[in-house]
């Protein structure tokens, strides 16, 4: 018996309805816990694909640190990822936001309170964040000129955990000047993509690495 892989670009891509059957390039940026993956995908194919060791995972870190830093303070992982999720941005809000938050202080030990903005928490995670745009600017260099002009049409696609990070989409359409799309329900859109596949496994064959 065969034991069938797809990679996850192409699962993801899938899995936001992208029609990466179709001879036009389709670019899907999966932003996961501990990578993000950029790929250009036509007729099936990847016609160039990048993967970068910086995702949701490092956002956390850079918020751990930062408290532990700028604020004196231990927090757990599982707080920083609740931080990130309701008030990390990548870009400026419209309404600022802050959150209060509790923590132990690091010189005495002692349970704390203290009020986290929207701004402390971009600038913890600003350099995570352009390592994924760096890398989407790269990716749309590298694409063949014919596939280049598609993306520019019909933009880039985000699929992952990370797509749900606020502002990240309008701070790549800033930066790349293209339309920035998010997948519908970006954190399941790998595994829709790979039950999808699983159930067209005739039209889907060619995407399969064995």
């Amino acid at each position: 018996r065969h034991i069938h892989l797809i990679e996850e670009p192409r699962a993801a891509a899938i899995g936001a309805n992208l029609p990466i059957d179709q001879p036009f390039g389709n670019m899907v940026v999966d932003i996961g816990g501990g990578t993000t993956e950029v790929a250009v995908i036509s007729m099936f194919a990847i016609a160039y694909s990048e993967s970068v060791r910086v995702a949701g995972d490092e956002g956390n870190d850079a918020i751990l640190r930062y408290m532990q830093r700028g604020r004196q303070m231990i927090i757990s992982e599982v707080l920083a990822e609740r931080i990130k999720m309701k008030i990390g941005t990548a870009a400026p809000p419209e309404q600022p936001r802050s959150m209060d938050i509790t923590g132990k202080e690091i010189i005495s030990g002692i349970p704390r309170t203290v009020t986290v903005t929207d701004e402390e928490i971009r600038e913890a995670i600003k350099e995570p964040v352009m390592a994924i745009v760096e890398s989407v600017k790269r990716a749309l260099e590298k694409t063949p000129p014919d596939l280049a002009a598609d993306i520019h049409e019909r933009g880039i696609w985000l699929a992952g955990g990370g797509a749900l990070l606020s502002g990240l989409d309008r701070l790549l359409q800033q930066t790349t000047h293209l339309k920035v799309n998010i997948a519908d329900d970006p954190l399941t859109a790998i595994v829709r993509g790979a039950g999808a596949v699983i159930e067209n496994m005739d039209f889907y064959r060619q995407v399969f690495i064995n």
